[in-house]
């Protein structure tokens, strides 16, 4: 894998490490909590603007990480050698922030607080260049066991997030977070394109 990429699964590793086995209380001041959770919790928790980047590196569970790191070596280390390794730092913090920026604002309209965690955010970000850099390249949806184009993969993906974020089908999964990384990375790829026009 190349450096950055490796180092965000490291990372992610690690830290889940201390979580789960060190400071399992690490979760309160770095998982991403909605604006106003503070009068709801009686002050113990509430929203910091850090928890946009930390709540990308905390996991719920250790199914939830493997998903996350497999998904971040799929995408991110091909990625990586397309775009170099600060475009593609940047590029990954973009969708991470742009997910939590996405579920602090679905979290406006919600009336239970819990907080949110995981580099999935970061990873549809990934999953969007991917299918943009590598459009022809097959991909496999897990109930769906036959190749499917990447651009045609991320479009099918994409329905199938709005739908149980809309629905409500699947609680427990910040899906609108997902499709913020998609399109935190679908501006951040404009801004490239953008860019070098000019």
């Amino acid at each position: 894998m190349p450096p950055v990429t490796t180092a965000l699964v490291v990372a992610n590793v690690a830290i889940f490490l201390i979580q789960t086995s060190l400071l399992p209380g690490l979760l309160f001041p770095f998982a991403l909590w909605p604006i106003g959770s503070g009068a709801a919790t009686g002050g113990q928790v509430d929203f910091q603007v850090w928890q946009l980047v930390t709540y990308g590196f905390l996991h719920g569970g250790l199914t939830h990480l493997l998903f996350n790191m497999f998904g971040l070596y799929m995408f991110g280390g091909p990625l990586e050698q397309v775009v170099g390794p600060r475009r593609f730092l940047a590029y990954y913090f973009v969708c991470v922030i742009a997910a939590g920026i996405t579920q602090l604002l679905v979290g406006l309209a919600a009336t239970s607080v819990y907080p949110t965690v995981g580099a999935s955010g970061g990873v549809f970000g990934l999953l969007l260049a991917y299918a943009v850099y590598f459009p022809r390249n097959k991909l496999f949806l897990i109930f769906l066991p036959i190749p499917i184009p990447a651009r045609i993969f991320v479009v099918i993906y994409a329905v199938v997030e709005l739908t149980l974020g809309v629905s409500g089908a699947q609680t427990g999964v910040a899906h609108f977070a997902h499709l913020g990384g998609l399109v935190g990375g679908a501006l951040m790829i404009a801004y490239w394109r953008g860019f070098r026009r000019r």
